[in-house]
C-alpha cells in the first residue's frame, strides 16, 4: 500500500530554468517572478532582479513555450526610482500581475522597500515597457499583495499582508479608483502553535478563478530551529465575497524538497508570485523563486487542487 502524500505539483525536468547565469548583464540572483501569458501564446516573466547592491529591481524575460530559449531584456525593465518615488529607496521587489480587461492593461502590484519598511505598490502597463506608477498604495508593513482581475461589487479588490501586533495574516481591501483604498477586511488568519503555517502567511501567485471560486495558493512560514521554512497551501474564497473564507487545507502542498529549493541565498523556501493557465483552463504552470536564489517551474491541474482541497480541509467560514 502507498501511504506517500500525493504530488500535486510536478517539478520540471529542467529546474532551475533561469539563474543569474542567464542574465546580460550581472546580477547575485533571479527570483519571484510574476507571471502572464501574451495575446500571443507567449510567456511573460517580471523576475525579482537582486544585484549586488542587495536592493531589487524587475526585469522582463520572454519564451515562447514558458520553459527556454528566454530572451531577457537588456537592462532592467522597472527599476525603482526613488528620486520621484521615496518609497523604492532600497528597491521593488516580488511583482504579481494581473490582467484588467475593464483597463486594457496589466496591473504590476509590487512591493517597495521604503525606510519604513516594505510597503506595497502598484504600476499599470500595456506593453511591459512603459509603467504608470500610482505609488504605495499600502503603507508598510505590508507586502505579498494582488489585484482580483474585474470589480467586486464596483470596486477594485486587492488581497494584500499586513503585519500587526497579533501576527501576519492576509486582508483584502477594496478601492474605487486603484488610488483611495478602504473597507478592510481580515480575509485568512495565520493559525497558532505548531501548525505549518502558524503566526505568518501571504499571498502567492494571483487567485485562480474558477467555478467554485477564487482558488488561491498562499505560504505559510514555520520557524524552527535552523530558520524559517516557507511551505505552499490552499485555500477556497467565495466569487462574489472574496473575504468568505470555503476551505483551507490543513496540510501543506508543496515544499522544498529539492537542492536548488534547499540551498541558496535563503534556504528552504519554495515562493511562488505567478502562474499561467493554458488555454484548457487546467493546466497550471506555477513559476516560483527557490531559495531567493534561481526561478523553477512545476506544473499541476486546476481540477486537481480542487478535488483535493474538498477532500483534505474542512468547510470554513468567514467574514
Amino acid at each position: 500500500m502507498n501511504h506517500q502524500y500525493p504530488e500535486l505539483f510536478h517539478r520540471h525536468r529542467r529546474n532551475p530554468i533561469l539563474t543569474a547565469a542567464d542574465w546580460p548583464y550581472p546580477v547575485n540572483t533571479v527570483f519571484n517572478p510574476g507571471a502572464t501569458l501574451l495575446p500571443d501564446g507567449s510567456t511573460l516573466l517580471l523576475c525579482r532582479v537582486e544585484d549586488r547592491t542587495g536592493r531589487s529591481h524587475l526585469c522582463v524575460a520572454r519564451s515562447a513555450n514558458g520553459v527556454d530559449g528566454w530572451q531577457i531584456d537588456p537592462s532592467p525593465t522597472l527599476p525603482p526610482d526613488p528620486e520621484n518615488y521615496p518609497e523604492e529607496l532600497w528597491g521593488i521587489e516580488d511583482p504579481r500581475i494581473t490582467y484588467l480587461a475593464e483597463l486594457n492593461r496589466y496591473a504590476v502590484v509590487y512591493t517597495a522597500y521604503s525606510r519604513g519598511g516594505p510597503g506595497v505598490s502598484l504600476a499599470l502597463t500595456e506593453d511591459f515597457q512603459h509603467f504608470e506608477r500610482y505609488g504605495m498604495i499600502m503603507p508598510p508593513e505590508d507586502k505579498d499583495a494582488a489585484l482580483l482581475p474585474y470589480r467586486i461589487g464596483n470596486k477594485w479588490a486587492l488581497i494584500h499582508r499586513p503585519i500587526g501586533y497579533l501576527g501576519a495574516h492576509m486582508w483584502i481591501s477594496y478601492s474605487p479608483d486603484l488610488k483611495h483604498w478602504g473597507d478592510h477586511k481580515l480575509m485568512l488568519e495565520a493559525r497558532r502553535g505548531a501548525w505549518w503555517d502558524a503566526n505568518k502567511i501571504g499571498l502567492s501567485s494571483p487567485p485562480i478563478q474558477t467555478p467554485q471560486g477564487w482558488l488561491v495558493i498562499y505560504h505559510g512560514v514555520r520557524q524552527t530551529a535552523a530558520g524559517a521554512l516557507y511551505r505552499l497551501g490552499l485555500a477556497l474564497f467565495d466569487l462574489d465575497n472574496p473575504a468568505r473564507c470555503l476551505r483551507r487545507s490543513d496540510s501543506w502542498i508543496f515544499g522544498p524538497e529539492e537542492p536548488y529549493e534547499r540551498h541558496g541565498d535563503v534556504d528552504n523556501v519554495v515562493f511562488p508570485c505567478g502562474y499561467t493557465l493554458a488555454p484548457d483552463g487546467d493546466t497550471l504552470r506555477l513559476y516560483y523563486g527557490a531559495a531567493d536564489s534561481c526561478i523553477a517551474l512545476a506544473t499541476a491541474s486546476v481540477r486537481d487542487l480542487l478535488s483535493w482541497l474538498e477532500e483534505h480541509s474542512s468547510a470554513t467560514f468567514s467574514t
